[in-house]
């Protein structure tokens, strides 16, 4: 299985197998599938504060704080708040 990307984790969570084989937990499932539900049921005005979140969290991952600020800002964004700060990078 391929072991990249947010697809694999999917395909995973999906399967109910982890992705170095092991079962995932029923409890784990049900807990990750309840609150999945809920947020497909919350009603969207618009993706692109969508799409800067998730931008934020996972470039978070990947980027140091000056280099996603930039980043942001370059692509139209403001750049990263204080809390996030604190919260991603600290």
């Amino acid at each position: 299985m391929e072991k990249s990307g947010i697809q694999a984790v999917d395909e995973a969570i999906s399967n109910g197998i982890d992705l170095d084989g092991t079962r995932i937990p029923e409890k784990m499932l049900k807990l990750y599938n309840l609150i999945m539900d809920e947020e497909n049921k919350r009603v969207r005005s618009g993706v692109k504060k969508s799409m800067r979140n998730r931008c934020v969290k996972t470039g978070s991952k990947h980027f140091d704080k000056e280099t996603l600020d930039k980043l942001l800002v370059d692509a139209g964004w403001e750049g990263l708040k204080e809390k996030e700060i604190v919260f991603f990078y600290n």
